[in-house]
């Protein structure tokens, strides 16, 4: 059974940064891509960057140059590093991975990101 965990979420000050980390098990198919979503209250669910094994990534164009999104191959994790963090940034934070083989998509429970002075 594959599980999507994300840990690093929390509060913290307008210009300061946050490393989330997601990482997967029971995954027993080749992954596709891994990425991070964000939600806010009232807002649809965004897609904030991810990177596929090739490494190729993508970028919200409201993120880009303050965040990136390292990734472990072999452990099946993926980063999203955070800097230079705005209130807008505040949301939920999904991680997500896409199966190569079935193209299902597999999701975490999200972490709460507040970015608040």
């Amino acid at each position: 059974q594959v599980e999507v965990v994300e840990s690093g979420g929390g509060l913290v000050q307008p210009g300061g940064s946050l490393r989330l980390s997601c990482a997967a098990s029971g995954v027993e198919f080749t992954i596709y891509a891994m990425g991070w979503y964000r939600q806010a209250p009232g807002n649809q669910r965004e897609l904030v960057a991810r990177i596929t094994s090739g490494g190729t990534t993508n970028y919200a164009d409201s993120v880009k140059g303050r965040f990136t999104i390292p990734r472990d191959n072999a452990k099946n994790t993926v980063f999203l590093q955070m800097n230079n963090l705005k209130p807008e940034d505040t949301a939920v934070y999904y991680c997500y991975l896409d199966s190569l083989d079935t193209g299902r998509r597999y999701w975490g429970q999200g972490t709460q990101v507040t970015v608040s002075s």
